[in-house]
């Protein structure tokens, strides 16, 4: 299966369909991103327009999502720049949002816009250690999931239900 995204004249996706493997094949047998857009514009109109996307993120970077724009000249799908950090901006190479400054590595650190820099976040338990990349906070248990609400509880070193 195939997928297409649909741009908006800013080049904001707002769909994404499958089409069958076998609308792409062209009369050499290959498929062709071309014959995918024919398709697609067959269904929803020749005014609409089209670009393949790639479930897995072969082509474009990544997989288009709803809200996702279009960059040509990257030839990537770009996801929506975060709200809360107007300050960073598009790295051309793996079309993601980048910060200014790139994040310590030393110590666990969040985004402050305010000042524009990396501040050490605080650790929310003596027991939770740093762990990951980019480092989180994280406890020694994990939190269950099963769709109840949980805090922490330092004294038992568990989760406990919050009723």
């Amino acid at each position: 299966m195939a997928h297409f995204a649909q741009l908006d004249e800013n080049n904001v996706v707002t769909q994404v369909i499958v089409v069958a493997n076998a609308e792409l094949i062209d009369a050499d047998g290959r498929e062709s991103e071309a014959k995918g857009i024919a398709f697609c514009q067959s269904l929803f109109g020749v005014d609409t327009r089209w670009v393949q996307t790639s479930y897995n993120g072969n082509i474009r970077k990544r997989y288009a999502g709803v809200g996702y724009t279009f960059y040509p000249d990257l030839d990537a799908f770009v996801t929506p720049k975060p709200e809360q950090c107007p300050s960073w901006v598009l790295d051309s190479q793996t079309a993601e949002w980048v910060p200014p400054i790139p994040r310590p590595t030393d110590i666990v650190y969040i985004w402050d816009e305010p000042s524009v820099s990396w501040v050490a976040a605080l650790q929310p338990y003596p027991s939770w250690t740093a762990s990951g990349d980019p480092l989180v906070w994280a406890p020694p248990t994990p939190r269950p999931m099963d769709g109840k609400r949980y805090k922490w509880d330092e004294p038992t070193l568990s989760w406990v239900e919050v009723v």
